[in-house]
């Protein structure tokens, strides 16, 4: 696949030749296709308060607007990351986002394309996918740190430096990730693979995160179908932790801890939900959440941008294949998160295997999981659903 800059608008951004032949036709759900390698133009503007803004398109001849109308002050963000000595875990104080937009109706909502009656952060009349610098990002900006606080053993604090991102995977606001089509997928998969590059980067942004929240049970603050990325200023504790798993375990057997998991999955066979040439699609062993399935590639990469061509093109297929069985289990909403789990951009890269999660907090019709006493007093989960259950339900649901 080709990554192309606009010639009919300056970019500062590089060509990207991501061309690879594409050979296999990797399996899907039943009737699907395989995603065809699109031609991508990437663009890159800035809104009027500074903030960058990209679009990525695969139509043919789009109609793109670049410059915005609006008149907004200038992004000042301070958030800072202060470390908890008793669990040895960052945590991000951003006390600017308590102002971000809330849940405000179809009619104003900032995410759809611009309308004479809705000025919004895509000035565009319409849009393929388009990434954009978070308003109300929980890291980036140049806050001051005392003194006595970067210093301290005990109350130990840093600039939340690194970067926020949205990610609008349509035009659509009805629309949810799981009805894109596979052709839109790829082209949402190779801005995951450009903004992860792009925020590897940054200075001070130590490991990069592809997210996506569904549903207003989850929490969501915009109905409109998008994800984020953050670029964090630290290694986040779940992969500080796997980071230290893994280095025990090659310690100790000399062999991959990711690998052979993925190697016991299929030789188990229980647990998978679906599979093609590149890609493994499981409930794993230990799963916290009622709903919760692991997309494995079958070769190691640390991150997304390590996959190939080829490879983009199976995942954008088994990526909807497992949405749309995770919807079809229960006859109710699918609340969801999926994320990127990537090998942070200077640690840990040797041994880490990229891999997508996928849960829901849905447990049954009418019925949520909610994180009560055990899982966020103590931080111990229990689920209702036993993963092999679950598997054989995914395996079973119609879409």
């Amino acid at each position: 696949m080709t990554i192309h800059p606009d010639p009919s608008h300056t970019s500062t951004d590089k060509n990207l030749d991501l061309s690879d032949p594409v050979n296999a036709t990797p399996t899907g759900p039943a009737g699907a296709t395989t995603a065809p390698a699109p031609t991508i133009r990437k663009t890159s503007a800035r809104m009027a308060d500074g903030r960058e803004i990209i679009y990525f398109d695969d139509s043919v001849d789009p109609v793109r607007i670049w410059e915005d109308p609006r008149d907004l002050p200038e992004v000042e963000p301070t958030p800072v990351a202060r470390f908890d000595s008793l669990l040895g875990e960052w945590v991000g104080i951003a006390g600017h986002r308590q102002t971000r937009t809330h849940l405000p109706p179809a009619s104003e909502c900032p995410l759809c394309p611009s309308t004479p009656q809705n000025q919004t952060e895509i000035p565009s009349p319409d849009y393929d996918v388009v990434v954009f610098e978070n308003r109300f990002p929980s890291f980036g900006g140049n806050a001051e740190v005392p003194a006595e606080l970067a210093e301290s053993v005990l109350f130990h604090e840093i600039p939340g430096r690194g970067r926020c991102e949205v990610v609008c995977f349509t035009s659509d606001h009805n629309a949810d990730f799981g009805d894109l089509n596979p052709r839109r997928v790829r082209t949402v998969i190779e801005a995951w693979v450009d903004r992860t590059e792009a925020l590897s980067q940054v200075p001070g942004v130590e490991q990069v995160f592809c997210f996506t929240n569904q549903g207003a049970e989850i929490g969501v603050t915009l109905a409109h179908p998008h994800g984020q990325i953050y670029g964090y200023p630290f290694v986040t504790a779940k992969t500080g932790a796997m980071l230290r798993q893994v280095a025990k375990y090659r310690q100790d057997t000399g062999g991959n801890l990711f690998g052979d998991l993925l190697a016991g999955e299929i030789a188990d066979g229980s647990r998978i939900v679906t599979e093609n040439e590149h890609w493994v699609a499981f409930v794993p062993f230990a799963a916290r959440w009622p709903l919760e399935v692991h997309v494995y590639p079958r070769r190691q990469v640390p991150d997304l941008p390590a996959t190939t061509d080829a490879e983009r093109e199976s995942l954008a297929d088994i990526y909807l294949e497992v949405l749309q069985r995770m919807g079809h289990v229960f006859d109710d909403t699918f609340p969801a998160i999926s994320g990127w789990h990537q090998a942070p951009v200077s640690e840990g890269r040797e041994d880490f295997w990229c891999h997508l999660q996928v849960l829901s907090i849905r447990r049954d019709v009418g019925k949520l999981k909610y994180l009560a006493g055990s899982e966020s007093g103590m931080g111990s989960f229990i689920n209702d659903i036993t993963p092999e259950n679950a598997a054989k339900r995914l395996r079973d649901a119609r879409f």
